[in-house]
């Protein structure tokens, strides 16, 4: 009895819930996607991911080397962040290309800030749009999927994405990925598998992604475009169930969430239907990313007891 009347510091609540264990789901919930790349795009799907996934915890090894901090190479964080770097983009990226996303990604975006739980953007997607930025000619050529049965090497073949081509394909090969595309944008279907396992295991709430993706189709849709092609097209379903979720780039309260989805689906559509760019998740995330610590000011929950200033 006497050793449940000792109080003692936060957190009074503890689980076994690690770090690793859940970048361990999320690389779980990311293997259907990579399966499904693979047998899409060929060998080069896979050496596109394992070098990205490489220099990822190269750098992050490295540069906790040079900070003279603890080695946290094991939590799988690292190997998590090369996977959705890498399905951000189309198979023809150059291999070049992963170091220097993951270079951005780890050393500037992520440790520069301190560290994991501690960066304002999410490191992948910040990369992606690094890349997109400085060689958008390297990144624009998409192949169509099983292209690499007939061919030496997939360099050679291109297509465009159905947002930015002018007839969309049937909407059974869009929720399949039977078009061009980045290597984790592609498959709606594994890429849903992916999300309810996250769910299931209670990694993410349904809350962000359904709201993410029913907000930006309803607003396509209002804005004039096809509902259905806007919500299976593009890296929609990657960005709302794998970078919109993110723990430390989001809201932590539930109404915070619900803002910050609202708005990345509203952004998203915005840029789709009226901006430069056929894609606008990335963009939409990385601006909702850095409205997180407001979005949090003014929905903070009061504490029990608390006075109002």
């Amino acid at each position: 009895m006497e050793r449940l009347l000792i109080v003692t510091s936060s957190p009074h609540i503890k689980s076994g819930t690690t770090t690793r264990r859940i970048m361990l789901d999320v690389l779980i919930a990311l293997c259907p996607t990579l399966a499904v790349s693979v047998w899409y795009y060929g060998p080069r799907a896979l050496a596109c991911v394992l070098i990205s996934v490489a220099s990822c915890i190269f750098f992050e090894w490295g540069s906790q080397k040079v900070f003279r901090r603890p080695c946290s190479v094991s939590d799988l964080s690292a190997a998590v962040t090369g996977v959705i770097l890498a399905f951000n983009l189309p198979a023809t990226t150059p291999l070049w290309i992963f170091p220097i996303g993951a270079f951005f990604a780890i050393v500037i975006v992520k440790q520069l800030f301190g560290g994991i739980g501690q960066n304002f953007a999410n490191p992948a997607l910040t990369a992606r749009i690094i890349i997109m930025l400085s060689f958008a000619g390297k990144i624009s050529n998409y192949v169509l999927p099983f292209e690499w049965f007939g061919q030496s090497g997939v360099d050679g073949v291109s297509s465009a994405t159905p947002l930015a081509a002018n007839h969309a394909p049937e909407l059974w090969k869009l929720f399949l990925g039977l078009h061009g595309g980045a290597l984790g944008e592609t498959c709606a279907l594994t890429l849903l598998i992916g999300g309810i396992y996250l769910v299931i295991r209670r990694v993410i709430s349904p809350f962000v992604p359904v709201i993410f993706i029913g907000s930006a189709t309803l607003l396509c849709w209002a804005f004039g475009a096809d509902p259905m092609v806007s919500m299976l097209s593009g890296g929609l379903f990657l960005g709302a169930i794998f970078m919109a979720t993110d723990y430390a780039t989001t809201p932590s309260t539930l109404p915070g969430k619900i803002i910050f989805a609202l708005g990345c689906g509203f952004l998203t559509a915005l840029i789709r239907c009226f901006g430069s760019y056929p894609e606008g998740v990335s963009f939409a995330i990385l601006l909702m990313n850095v409205c997180t610590p407001l979005i949090d000011r003014f929905t903070r929950q009061k504490p029990f007891g608390g006075e109002a200033k």
